[in-house]
């Protein structure tokens, strides 16, 4: 009778199976049988918002140098899906630290990009630029690891209000956050579309002609005595900023009103990184104490 299957044997075979694959228990082993499902953190929809998000800062960067409108449009757009990005996690329940570094990565890289042309365009602000760059990078740097290695992999947006009341309000109020991050960025756009419209700020600009070119008494437009550059900027992408008739009314307003939180900005990041560095100088003293050093002689 062993090796004879009867016509309930099979049945019986394929309800276990069928247990198996629903997760339930096979109650002639006692085996516990579980089918994880497995999901694509790659292709969650907050990922793949910043996945877009990257696309759009490319596009860009390709129209930077010379068509500002067009370039400051797709780098608005990329900026605000930040914030969507983050509001698709809460309601898909799909936060992960995948995407939270995807999201960081992708404002500083934007940020950087935008900042080297700045450069380029206002080589007299050059070390300003690249100083922005660096506190940037740095102070961001240093909080993502701190968070990291002494917060027990917490989230680097989690602060606790007794560290930094500050950095606390930044990052734990959406609106304040979205204030400072769009005003911020909004101030470098703004600096960017003078570069192509304000002649006070780049004075090729200013219409020349061979002969005004030979002159050089104070006051000529080919040498402008008033000017807060001496050295024209790149005379090509002008030449068309100046066909296009830009107006550079709105970019100063702009520069204007987020002059002030761009400079909040600047000094929550030298915040963040003094905290995170202190942070880290914490966990190395603990580290040291529980290993017995500094060993008295």
């Amino acid at each position: 009778m062993n090796g004879v299957r009867t016509r309930k044997q099979p049945a019986q075979a394929a309800n276990g199976v069928e247990q198996k694959l629903n997760g339930h228990a096979n109650p002639r082993d006692g085996a516990v049988a579980t089918i994880e499902a497995t999901e694509n953190v790659f292709l969650f929809w907050p990922n793949i918002i910043g996945y877009s998000r990257i696309i759009l800062a490319i596009a860009s960067l390709y129209y930077m140098p010379l068509h500002p409108r067009t370039c400051s449009g797709l780098y608005s757009i990329s900026c605000l899906l930040d914030a969507l990005d983050g509001l698709a996690a809460r309601q898909f329940n799909q936060s992960t630290r995948f995407g939270a570094v995807l999201d960081m990565v992708t404002d500083r890289c934007t940020t950087s990009c935008l900042l080297v042309f700045l450069s380029s365009a206002f080589p007299r602000w050059s070390i300003v630029f690249q100083g922005l760059i660096s506190l940037d990078f740095a102070s961001h740097y240093m909080h993502m690891y701190a968070t990291l290695a002494m917060g027990s992999g917490q989230s680097h947006k989690k602060i606790d209000q007794s560290r930094s009341r500050l950095l606390h309000l930044y990052y734990n109020n959406r609106t304040v956050l979205f204030i400072f991050c769009a005003l911020n960025e909004l101030f470098f756009i703004a600096l960017y579309l003078l570069s192509f419209s304000s002649p006070m700020l780049s004075p090729s600009l200013l219409p020349t002609n061979d002969k005004a070119a030979a002159s050089a008494q104070p006051g000529n437009p080919s040498h402008p005595s008033s000017m807060i550059f001496a050295t024209p900027g790149s005379a090509w992408a002008m030449e068309l900023a100046r066909a296009n008739k830009m107006n550079s009314f709105w970019p100063w307003v702009l520069v204007g009103v987020s002059s002030p939180v761009m400079l909040g900005k600047q000094i929550l990041n030298v915040v963040q990184l003094v905290k995170a560095s202190k942070w880290l100088a914490e966990g190395d003293i603990k580290a040291r104490r529980a290993e017995g050093l500094p060993k008295k002689k």
